[in-house]
């Protein structure tokens, strides 16, 4: 009885440890979903990512897919809302976050960003015939009122008080879009638009009686937003995003999107 209880107990040592080893051997998937990369975006967003048709275009998608090519992977894009993508990286919902996503320590406190790959400027638009010629007539005393894509940059700068250069909480109308903000100008709902200034380029161009003030409110890096939970996916992102920095690839796909001054 004593043997046969020893060889049971000498079997199951073998088995749990043949477990363990075996557990140990398995990889862990780089991604959430096995095999893709699923990148969050905004698709109002051009010329960094906009639809056209049922299809995915702009500087981010582009560079996107050229990163997950270089990780083996298949890219899956999911279009939501610009103030979900944070909390859906942060959750893991999302692999990664690429939508004009603009480098902020607040931002910083809930995802690990990438380098940067590009430069932003946040621009106003104004009706052609306004009274506001310049950034110096913006005024956040409650005689106007500025439109801004809610969670935004130019949301979190231009909500803040005018001691920290923005224009009052008070002062500042948001919309979920900013095809919406520009639209609430041209209906005269608001007197300025707050947003960045390649996409400004886009919404003036397309919507008559508007034109950009001259100069830059906000100058910005961009870059990816990645789970703090996932320093594998960011070092390879990383890895991959310098490769194609270095190649020329980012600078070729931002000259197709964007025409040089």
């Amino acid at each position: 009885m004593k043997n046969i209880k020893k060889i049971a107990a000498i079997v199951l040592a073998v088995v749990l440890t043949a477990l363990a080893f075996a557990g140990c051997g398995e990889k862990k998937s780089l991604t959430a979903t096995e095999g893709k990369l699923v990148m969050a975006t905004n698709a109002s967003f051009p010329p960094y990512e906009f639809k056209e048709g049922e299809n995915y275009a702009g500087i981010d998608v582009e560079i996107a897919g050229k990163i997950a090519d270089k990780l083996g992977l298949e890219l899956e894009i999911k279009d939501v809302e610009f103030g979900s993508i944070i909390g859906g990286v942060q959750s893991g919902k999302f692999d990664m976050g690429m939508a004009g996503m603009t480098v902020t320590e607040e931002r910083k406190k809930s995802v690990n960003f990438t380098d940067s790959y590009a430069t932003g400027i946040q621009s106003v638009i104004v009706k052609e015939d306004s009274t506001i010629k310049s950034l110096d007539d913006l005024k956040g005393d409650g005689s106007m009122k500025f439109g801004v894509q809610q969670d935004t940059t130019g949301d979190i700068y231009a909500s803040s008080s005018t001691e920290e250069g923005g224009y009052g909480e008070e002062n500042i109308v948001r919309y979920k879009t900013g095809n919406e903000a520009v639209l609430a100008l041209a209906s005269g709902k608001v007197q300025a638009v707050i947003i960045d200034n390649e996409p400004a380029k886009s919404y003036v161009k397309s919507t008559a009686g508007l034109k950009i003030l001259d100069g830059s409110w906000v100058e910005e890096q961009y870059a990816i937003a990645i789970s703090k939970d996932n320093s594998e996916l960011l070092e390879k992102v990383n890895g991959a995003l310098k490769e194609l920095i270095d190649d020329g690839t980012v600078k070729s796909i931002i000259d197709k999107y964007i025409a040089a001054e």
